[in-house]
């Protein structure tokens, strides 16, 4: 990624390649260079969101003209996008300004989109290199981001270009995590990076090998681990905010639960050749999860928080769980296992337990859960569904603000009669094949007890299938943003 993106009050004389911010229809912002209108619709630039054009510059830094889209409708993903464009057209330039002069406003301050251009910019520039000899990597090294400023630690722009780069790394951080081999990243490993990264962020960090998850009672983790030669591991990370609440204001606490299949063959209900290509993806929600858990202390999250990664291959050896078999979750509950390859909610149902006994304030899951949510809402857009309306509310509103797409889907009580199980508590699967994901979060339901509860199915924006904005081919880093956002301004439920 671009090593350094910095505070500044003008464009560094040292710049190669120049934002220059176009609106809609080749409006230009206050102060902006002047841009050749007919240059530009010639070659079909019209100023939308995400498009980028190089233009004529005589002798000097190279101009680049960025659209915003309509002049009162510029927002911080239009930004994110429009720095993710000039990245990408200036790719091979090594010193870049961004000018957000004319650009904020009240309901986008200049540290918002101070932020908002950092994280596009740094995303858009990621690459996953470490398996490949000669790699085409971003050769900008330095970003500047330029308005009206002493540009001092505590200057907004200063202040947002820091906070940007902070959530930009532990994107890359769950991106990187996605994209390695499951041969590589291994539960064992996996908490090994746990443990590393605790010690980085001033996190506390546990871990449970098979054992202790045996004694632990995690039926449903140690029941999908059954089929592998690799042993499941439970990572529990937690931090603390500096002191400061006053005693009779106690500090809220919220709990992250991420799904860490590290390979999921679909066990005895094994998937086909075709559809296990990319299923080393498939510990998203984990690597979610750990990679704001490693921002948290950086960016002075104000409230407690827990992150629970219930981490195991799913395989089908000789030792695998069988269609028909019983496990018992850590809460009691028993759960008919009828379709191996419905492994996620198992493990989750464990983590989900875990976190109730804590005493938490809230639980946000994320797990890439059910097909089924790809097929209703695309690549791009992750379910939301939970049992409390207003933190369900407080998780939408994440969401937008960090620029990941959601869609609120219904968990319907009348539809419970779908995981009725003959011989247990549940089944863990529906009925036919309707109504897979909503079907999949009445399970989950099942472990939150009366703690309020949110779940993202990110089945689709887990992974991209190209380059495209500021996504890079493979692991998105999807939820990390909402998370952060989240927990930056999480209020209790009633």
């Amino acid at each position: 990624m671009i090593d350094s993106c910095f505070a500044a009050a003008q464009v560094p004389t040292d710049a190669e390649a120049v934002a220059v911010p176009v609106f809609a229809d080749l409006a230009l912002p206050p102060g902006s260079p002047e841009v050749d209108p007919g240059y530009c619709t010639a070659r079909g630039f019209a100023g939308k969101v995400g498009e980028a054009l190089p233009l004529p510059s005589g002798d000097g830094a190279g101009l680049v003209a960025v659209g915003l889209g309509a002049p009162g409708e510029v927002d911080a993903e239009a930004l994110r996008r429009a720095a993710a464009a000039f990245v990408r057209t200036a790719w091979r330039q090594h010193k870049g300004a961004f000018s957000l002069h004319g650009l904020f406003s009240d309901s986008l301050p200049v540290e918002g989109a101070a932020q908002a251009v950092t994280e596009g910019a740094q995303l858009a520039s990621y690459r996953f290199t470490t398996y490949k000899a000669a790699p085409e990597t971003c050769a900008l090294s330095s970003l500047a981001v330029v308005a009206d400023g002493d540009a001092g630690q505590d200057d907004p722009v200063a202040v947002g270009v820091a906070r940007g780069g902070a959530v930009a790394r532990a994107v890359a951080l769950a991106r990187d995590l996605v994209n390695e081999p499951a041969g590589a990243l291994t539960p064992t490993r996996l908490a090994e990076i746990a443990v590393d990264q605790a010690g980085r962020g001033g996190l506390e960090v546990s871990v449970w090998d098979e054992t202790r998850i045996a004694a632990e009672g995690l039926g449903g983790l140690q029941g999908v681990a059954r089929g592998s030669n690799e042993p499941p591991r439970l990572i529990r990370l937690a931090y603390d905010p500096p002191a400061g609440a006053s005693p009779d204001q106690p500090v809220p606490t919220v709990a992250l639960v991420g799904k860490g299949i590290t390979f999921d063959s679909g066990g005895l209900s094994i998937k086909p050749a075709e559809g296990m290509m990319t299923m080393k993806t498939d510990m998203s929600g984990a690597a979610a999860v750990l990679a704001t858990m490693s921002a948290v202390a950086e960016l002075g999250v104000p409230v407690r928080v827990l992150g629970f990664l219930p981490t195991t291959e799913n395989m089908p050896g000789g030792s695998a769980t069988k269609p028909g078999d019983v496990l018992r979750i850590r809460n009691g509950k028993t759960i008919e296992v009828l379709n191996t390859d419905a492994e996620g909610r198992l493990v989750l149902a464990d983590g989900l337990s875990l976190a109730v006994e804590e005493g938490v304030d809230a639980i946000v899951d994320l797990a890439t859960l059910t097909g089924a949510c790809v097929v209703a809402l695309g690549g791009e857009i992750a379910g939301l569904m939970g049992t409390d309306e207003g933190f369900v509310g407080q998780v939408a509103a994440a969401a937008e603000r960090a620029g990941e797409a959601v869609w609120r889907l219904p968990l319907p009580e009348r539809y419970r009669t779908h995981i009725d199980s003959e011989i247990a508590d549940m089944k863990n699967i529906g009925s036919g094949r309707q109504a897979g994901s909503l079907v999949a979060g009445l399970i989950l339901s099942e472990f939150v007890g009366e703690v309020p509860w949110a779940h993202l199915d990110i089945a689709g924006p887990a992974r991209s299938e190209e380059d495209a904005g500021y996504l890079a081919k493979g692991g998105t880093g999807y939820g990390v943003r909402t998370l952060l956002e989240l927990l930056r301004g999480f209020a209790a439920p009633a």
